[in-house]
């Protein structure tokens, strides 16, 4: 299907094959340094190389490039052929090519300046809408079983209003403005009504523009609240303020240190403020109608199957914390859980478990859509999870300090709704140039990517 914003390919497995070029199905090159520490052998690096035994014979070991800083576990295989016949089909990943959007205007929105210009109504706005007495009203917010309620049952759900899906942004505002101008591309929106917008999480650290990010979705927010929703990724979570300082428990946390150093500004101050609110009570997951599970990081890890079973207790603190920290191994079967520090990984049958046991609870789940892996090229649908699939799409358009290899300039993604199916993904051909422009290459032996002025078209 070839539209003026872009080409759709179906595939099977994947990231495809690309023109001109061959990809393997991608594995997940950086290694996370946002998670709490914890000594010795229950360090999340140490305790990330156990697995669970694989039940019943195996295939020969395939040699996999280490994740997240893991050695290669020489036991974990893809499902079999005898799995694979019982497995539900889903329809093939869908990928749209996005290069024909207005770039010149792109940058123009992506102006740090513009957006900290307008700060102060910004912050007021927000403020007034989140001291609603009934709440700000953002998207799905109605189906909450109560105002503190986190993982979210959505009971009706009109997938011909679009619902565009946007991962990790890290302070990318050029990314962002990116997305957000395709979905105004009347080719690439198909469906009735304004769009509406589903943010997974992680919108600062890791240098960037954080505060311009933070401005940029109040703006959204305040303009639509009924049509956004933003979901707490575990750098939004890990944000807090005790009332002198703000503080965070992961690493990268510059924006934290940002906010510290700019406590005498009164409107970056309330700004930092109203991040800790929204993500306070934000949403951790939503169980969509058609089996469709968002959240920033997983769901609730087979060693709290048994409680959730018989308590049904959804927010329960551990829960929410599995929706948010949790990772994907693209191989492994089953991964031990790892209560010692936030480093636990899930494997293809740990999500199958999980599946069987949200079903019998009255929320069916079929297949999920995440951030929080920072895939090489930005988007994953790994096939060892053929029976309920999981897409990773993350919106960054460079690679981060703590990303130790590929491309400086990377080629950002975000998703759209589609029911019964994965979300499609768009790939957001940004100019390399552009790019290199607003996010100048740091030196070989230099750690900080954050611009030192205002990008330039």
């Amino acid at each position: 299907m070839n539209s003026a914003g872009g080409r759709e390919v179906p595939e099977s497995d994947p990231p495809c094959e690309q023109p001109a070029r061959a990809e393997a199905p991608p594995v997940m090159t950086d290694v996370p340094k946002d998670e709490r520490e914890a000594p010795g052998p229950s360090s999340p690096l140490g305790a990330l190389a156990a697995d669970v035994a694989a039940v019943g014979p195996e295939p020969p070991p395939a040699v996999a490039a280490p994740l997240d800083g893991e050695a290669a576990a020489g036991t974990e295989s893809l499902p079999s052929d005898q799995d694979l016949s019982k497995v539900t089909a889903f329809a093939p990943l869908e990928i749209v090519e996005v290069n024909d959007l207005d770039w010149k205007a792109v940058l123009n929105r992506a102006s740090p300046s513009s957006i900290r210009s307008e700060i102060r109504s910004t912050v007021e706005r927000m403020e007034g809408l989140l001291d609603r007495a009934d709440g700000p009203g953002m998207l799905f917010d109605k189906f909450r079983a109560d105002p503190t309620d986190k993982v979210i049952k959505i009971s009706d759900f009109d997938a011909e209003i679009p619902l565009w899906i946007i991962g990790d942004l890290h302070g990318d505002l050029l990314a962002l403005e990116a997305a957000l101008a395709a979905m105004r591309q009347p080719d690439l929106q198909p469906g009735e009504g304004p769009p509406r917008i589903l943010f997974l999480g992680d919108l600062f650290d890791d240098e960037g523009f954080s505060l311009e990010i933070l401005l940029r979705v109040f703006e959204l927010i305040v303009d639509a609240p009924d049509r956004v929703c933003v979901i707490a990724g575990n750098h939004d979570e890990a944000l807090s303020y005790d009332g002198v300082r703000f503080s965070s428990s992961v690493t990268p946390s510059d924006f934290a240190d940002f906010l510290n150093a700019n406590l005498t500004h009164e409107w970056i101050e309330r700004a930092g403020k109203l991040a800790v609110r929204l993500f306070t009570n934000a949403p951790r997951a939503l169980f969509f109608p058609d089996g469709l599970l968002a959240a920033h990081g997983g769901f609730p890890l087979v060693d709290l199957h048994p409680g959730l079973a018989e308590s049904g207790e959804w927010n329960n603190p551990m829960c929410l914390s599995d929706f948010v920290w949790t990772r994907a191994h693209p191989k492994a079967r089953r991964k031990l859980p790892n209560r010692f520090s936030h480093g636990s990984q899930f494997g293809y049958e740990d999500f199958a478990a999980f599946c069987s046991l949200s079903a019998g609870l009255g929320r069916p789940v079929t297949h999920m859509v995440r951030g929080h892996d920072h895939v090489e090229e930005r988007y994953a649908s790994f096939p060892a999870y053929r029976a309920n699939p999981l897409l990773t799409t993350v919106a960054l358009s460079r690679r981060l300090s703590r990303e130790a290899f590929g491309l400086y300039e990377r080629v950002p993604t975000m998703a759209r709704y589609v029911e019964g199916a994965l979300p499609r993904v768009y790939r957001l051909h940004i100019p390399v140039e552009m790019i290199r422009a607003y996010y100048p290459q740091p030196a070989a032996d230099s750690i900080d990517n954050h611009p030192s002025q205002e990008p330039q078209a």
